[in-house]
């Protein structure tokens, strides 16, 4: 009884975690309108740097915090930061007339959130790694499906609260929900749990003194990934809007529906992996991303319900990599087991950052339209597919 109250909060929490994580490029509308914080592209853009700077530094400290204080403690950590990263979303509306305090406030929010994401995520899928030891990779993939369910209501949720003229219902209602999940998970015994068992059986000095060399492969693919699942995940509803003409509502749904087929494809490929292995699917949804990228490029400006389907293609490309890079490296990499997933959520957040932040730069003072960038993301994903090559050939796997 007990475990399935450890499984139902990991779960839950995964969830949690998604919408949360998306709640800020979901309402970018808001964002980026004179009527309510006026932010140009660049400030956009800026405003996820201070994310992936507390996420990279989170997910590289939680395996030492966890074998101090805990996985439990971690975990908590994690949601509490998220809670207050909703706090100060939902406190900044006071202060739009004052810019710079409005967008202090935002960055201190993002700073919170890249907290949250840094600590819980990597324990999640630690805790799930532990819960499932024998289908670990199946067991992986569903905890990302859900953490993809999560993404994929965030801008649901936002069209509905922006349509009823209360955009700011969004981080209230995740921070009842987040608070309601740390109060329910203070009960369990997460810390001594098996995922504390995984973390133990670790040697800390040899983790200390050696990374392999495999290990900077997976970093590269995450930090790959992470460019290439932003840049969608981020900037679909600014491309829909200001390069297709897009109204709100389609530009929502664009980012809904990359959500849906990142969540979808990741419960696809756990169904078929008896016909389709892993490795298979690892190798083939990079080289799928290149040709998403380049059909998000070519859309033309008045036809945006291509572009919805472009980036539901994009969002089945991305599906399962992150939860397949993780569980191979996972498999693969036993002497720094309990780093392996925190390790590779830092640089799938180093990743993020560079995306998130790097597109109004190369607007503003590059001269590059989104159609451009999203062209020559398309390089990264040949990139992502050369390393998936690499990796699936030796990584554990069932296939």
């Amino acid at each position: 009884m007990a475990q399935r109250q450890e499984i139902a909060a990991v779960y839950t929490a995964a969830v949690i975690q998604g919408i949360v994580l998306v709640t800020f490029p979901a309402v970018s509308a808001i964002f980026t309108s004179a009527e309510h914080y006026g932010l140009s592209t660049t400030e956009y853009g800026g405003m996820f740097a201070p994310q992936a700077v507390t996420a990279i530094l989170s997910s590289l400290l939680g395996a030492g915090l966890t074998h101090r204080i805990g996985g439990k403690s971690v975990f908590l950590i994690g949601l509490a930061a998220d809670l207050l990263s909703m706090a100060l979303l939902f406190t900044s509306q006071f202060a739009t007339s004052v810019h710079p305090l409005a967008y202090g406030l935002l960055l201190a929010a993002t700073a919170s959130l890249g907290i949250g994401f840094g600590f819980a995520v990597p324990a999640l899928n630690t805790f799930t790694a532990a819960f499932f030891p024998q289908k670990v990779d199946q067991a992986i993939l569903t905890l990302n499906a859900l953490l993809g369910v999560g993404t994929a209501l965030a801008p649901i949720f936002a069209t509905i609260f922006v349509g009823l003229g209360i955009w700011w219902g969004l981080p209230i209602l995740m921070s009842v929900m987040t608070l309601a999940l740390i109060l329910f998970s203070l009960r369990l015994p997460l810390q001594d749990g098996k995922a504390a068992e995984v973390a133990d059986k670790e040697p800390p000095q040899k983790t200390k003194m050696q990374i392999p060399a495999r290990f900077w492969l997976y970093a590269a693919f995450a930090l790959l990934y992470g460019i290439c699942e932003t840049m969608s995940g981020n900037w679909a509803t600014v491309y829909m809007s200001a390069s297709l003409g897009a109204s709100i509502t389609l530009a929502s749904l664009a980012l809904t529906v990359f959500w849906v087929t990142v969540t979808g494809g990741r419960v696809l490929f756990a169904v078929i992996e008896k016909w389709f292995p892993e490795r298979w699917t690892y190798r083939a949804l990079p080289m799928l991303l290149v040709l998403a990228f380049l059909a998000t490029a070519s859309v033309p400006k008045d036809q945006p319900f291509l572009g919805i389907l472009s980036f539901g293609l994009a969002g089945l490309s991305c599906s399962a990599l992150l939860p397949l890079v993780i569980s191979f490296g996972q498999g693969e990499l036993k002497t720094m087991t309990a780093s392996v997933a925190g390790g590779l959520i830092g640089f799938y957040q180093m990743g993020y950052g560079i995306a998130a932040f790097g597109v109004g730069p190369l607007q503003a003072w590059g001269g590059l339209s989104l159609a451009g960038i999203y062209r020559g993301s398309a390089l990264f994903a040949v990139a992502l597919a050369a390393l998936a090559f690499v990796i699936a050939g030796r990584s554990r796997t069932k296939a």
